[in-house]
């Protein structure tokens, strides 16, 4: 093959245009084997790690989570959960009542580097482990170790027994490498909120009674020894009444099961091949819900497909568990025992999280709000269009819920480490409220097809990887050719708000002066519609110098684009000719997608109306 010097030099400079000089991603594949005694809920694992140092620093340590022991009383999370300066409602068992047999419970034996032990210290939910070989840059390594394990009660995502009976949830179950980024180590304490996982892939045989269903992360690879409608074939058997199940997920950053002797287990056909598989207790009360969900479930996935990108599995599992709905490599543990329109919306939420946080795998510790916000946005418009909901404006109420939060007080940025929010409501309304309004209000500045075009475009070029959201923005601003680094910092690193009034409108003979006040402290483009009293209208629009662009007019009538308002500059007037009319009323932003926390000062009516 002829080598072409000037076509290497050219991708090396677009990968160093679009990651940056540093980006890189490590790398662990895990092979495991666990067993599972359905008695006690105690398990017994085995598992070995590829790990391969992709950075180009020499690592002379690593981290594994340890979730399970969390659950525990006196834990951080359990001490946090009452320290909290509001309640945490996703908590209903108060951590410190658990008594030994449902206290949850995870332990690391034999760990070697290589075949040689290997010391560690453990720290709550973090084992630091001091390696004997530092591993250099694009060096690999092989962990290998037995674990021990005990299933906690149903607190928080994972557990047994959960109030709806399902035996098991098994998520954040095994011991986890930290990532290692451009940050460095994250091995932040688990206190029931966000993660960030290492890019690999597993190959993960569990042993449990031959009476339970197992729903998992990945591709089954025994499905004709297994049945439990995997397969035609009946369920295998063994000697000792355990049955082997052998699981591989490639290219994912997690693994999760649930399993459950009353599961009933349904293969829909998806789009693109795509096997969507729903376990639900065979339960009368929500069989009805479930058989109904599994159409629309195909509906959900095809309208992300088109709107975002190729969903890059062949199977999806929509799984009755843990405590409300949380989203996992390749499936999710939702509650089963709602009514129709709420199971749609949990399972139409969990499943654009494949998109938002299982393809696009942010650093949900440090942005939550990209993932839970980007999710509730698309989510929340997609179970509009499947469902036939005919919503006008879908995404309504988290703008009303990020306005009650800006005016509350106790707003913090959304830069905020997950775990370190003051109040539980303020990280709730900022990672999904107002993440949402994040991407609809971008939808405002840039147009709506400029943000369409940026989320497939993001999807393309930032699947498999951990985007940032400086990567976001730079793929809008090429996309929409408007700068938007204001818009990022003001939004996400402040807690500044958007407010702008008509302050006064003149009129003289044939012309009205209007003038307008910037109240509040993040700068906006403006569209102002004006309604003149024989049912004419007129549509003006205001730029900003810091956009260094214009988007195009949305809007089915023209549009004159007025001098632009710079941010340091509190008030703009602007003349219009009204040709003997009267103006009857005057409205910044008709479309209400700028989250202006006062919208009262927004609209002028004449004193006739």
């Amino acid at each position: 093959m002829k080598f072409n010097f000037f076509l290497l030099i050219g991708i090396f400079f677009s990968v160093f245009n679009l990651y940056g000089q540093n980006y890189w991603q490590q790398r662990a594949d895990y092979k495991m084997s666990v067993k599972m005694d359905v008695k006690t809920f105690q398990y017994l694992g085995s598992q070995t790690i590829n790990y391969t140092n992709n950075s180009p620093d020499t690592l002379n340590k690593v981290f594994f989570h340890l979730f399970f022991n969390a659950f525990q009383p006196g834990s951080e999370m359990a001490v946090r959960i009452k320290s909290g300066a509001d309640k945490n409602t996703r908590f209903k068992i108060d951590i410190d009542t658990l008594k030994p047999k449902d206290i949850g419970k995870l332990a690391v034996l034999n760990l070697k580097q290589d075949g040689v032990l290997i010391e560690s210290e453990l720290s709550g939910t973090i084992l630091e482990v001091s390696l004997n070989n530092p591993i250099g840059p694009n060096q690999s390594t092989v962990f290998s170790m037995d674990f021990s394990g005990q299933v906690p009660y149903m607190v928080r995502r994972a557990g047994k027994n959960s109030r709806e009976n399902v035996a098991l949830s098994m998520a954040q179950w095994f011991p986890k490498l930290a990532e290692y980024d451009y940050d460095g180590w994250n091995a932040e304490p688990y206190l029931g909120r966000e993660f960030h996982g290492v890019w690999g892939s597993y190959d993960v045989e569990l042993f449990i009674d031959k009476k339970y269903t197992v729903a998992a992360s990945g591709i089954l690879q025994n499905p004709e020894e297994v049945g439990h409608g995997y397969s035609k074939t009946k369920k295998g058997r063994s000697k000792r009444g355990l049955l082997k199940w052998h699981f591989i997920a490639n290219n994912v950053h997690d693994f999760t099961w649930s399993a459950d002797p009353d599961y009933i287990h349904d293969i829909f056909p998806g789009p693109n091949n795509v096997d969507l598989h729903f376990f639900y207790k065979n339960d009368k009360e929500i069989i009805e819900n479930w058989k109904n969900l599994q159409p629309k479930t195909a509906e959900l996935m095809a309208f992300f497909n088109k709107n975002i990108g190729p969903y890059p599995y062949k199977q999806y599992s929509v799984v009755q568990g843990g405590d409300g709905g949380m989203e996992y490599a390749m499936l999710t543990l939702i509650t089963g025992g709602r009514d129709f329109d709420g199971l749609l919306g949990v399972t139409s939420h969990e499943l654009a999280h494949s998109w938002f946080q299982h393809v696009l795998a942010t650093n949900e510790m440090k942005h939550e709000w990209m993932d839970e916000g980007f999710t509730s946005y698309i989510a929340t418009i997609a179970k509009n269009v499947v469902n036939e909901e005919d919503n006008y404006f879908p995404l309504e109420r988290f703008y009303i819920d990020y306005i009650d939060l800006a005016l509350s007080g106790k707003e913090e940025p959304q830069m905020t480490n997950a775990n370190r929010y003051k109040y539980n409501m303020g990280y709730e309304y900022t990672a999904y409220r107002k993440g949402a309004v994040f991407l609809s209000q971008l939808g405002y500045i840039i147009g709506e097809k400029n943000l369409a075009e940026t989320l497939k475009e993001y999807y393309r070029e930032f699947k498999f990887k951990h985007p940032t959201p400086n990567d976001f923005r730079r793929v809008a601003e090429r996309v929409s050719q408007i700068q938007l680094k204001w818009y990022l910092t003001d939004w996400t690193q402040t807690i500044k708000t958007i407010d702008y009034s008509i302050k006064s409108v003149e009129t003289k003979k044939n012309t009205s002066k209007i003038t307008l006040e910037r109240v509040g402290e993040i700068p906006m483009p403006l569209d102002i519609l004006v309604n003149f009293d024989d049912g004419s209208q007129e549509l003006y629009y205001i730029p900003i110098p810091l956009m260094r662009g214009e988007k195009e007019n949305p809007y089915l009538i023209e549009w004159s684009i007025l001098k632009d308002w710079p941010w340091a500059i509190p008030e703009y007037s602007f003349k219009i000719n009204i040709d003997n009319r009267q103006i009857s009323s005057i409205i910044i932003d008709p479309t209400m997608l700028m989250a202006d926390v006062n919208r009262e000062n927004n609209l002028y009516l004449s004193e006739k109306n």
